[in-house]
């Protein structure tokens, strides 16, 4: 296994255990951070306080047991991508979710310069649907 690897099965298994810095950790200061348009919390951040603020806080707010819970990785060495399945229960209706998602990680040294999601937008969407 690479490094490149190791720190984003680190950064996946903090996320596990609930600890977001952990999982921010792992990013460079300016790291770009995109998650899917039509997601709920779609767009580019960079670096860790913007991605804290604009995505993980209102994760861990507005669901419960919000988990990112990769299957596969593939190595490509400097760029690492994971596939699995998000789940959670969107508190404002009561839903539950579960979704498969794609995230490709590009990193240098053991830090990721650049992250980007790919799911199924509509299914999330649902869960916020009254």
């Amino acid at each position: 296994m690479s490094d490149n690897l190791d720190a984003v099965r680190a950064s996946y298994a903090a996320s596990a255990n609930g600890d977001v810095n952990g999982i921010v950790s792992l990013l460079a200061p300016d790291a770009r951070w995109t998650e899917m348009a039509g997601f709920p919390y779609g767009g580019t951040y960079v670096g860790a306080d913007e991605v804290l603020s604009k995505v993980f806080a209102k994760l861990g707010g507005e669901w419960e047991g919000y988990q990112a819970d990769p299957e596969e990785f593939v190595d490509g060495g400097d760029v690492i991508v994971a596939i699995g399945h998000y789940s959670g229960t969107y508190r404002a209706t009561g839903k539950h979710m579960r979704v498969r998602f794609t995230h490709v990680w590009h990193m240098k040294d053991g830090v990721a310069t650049r992250f980007e999601q790919f799911t199924d937008t509509a299914l999330v969407r649902e869960a916020l649907k009254p």
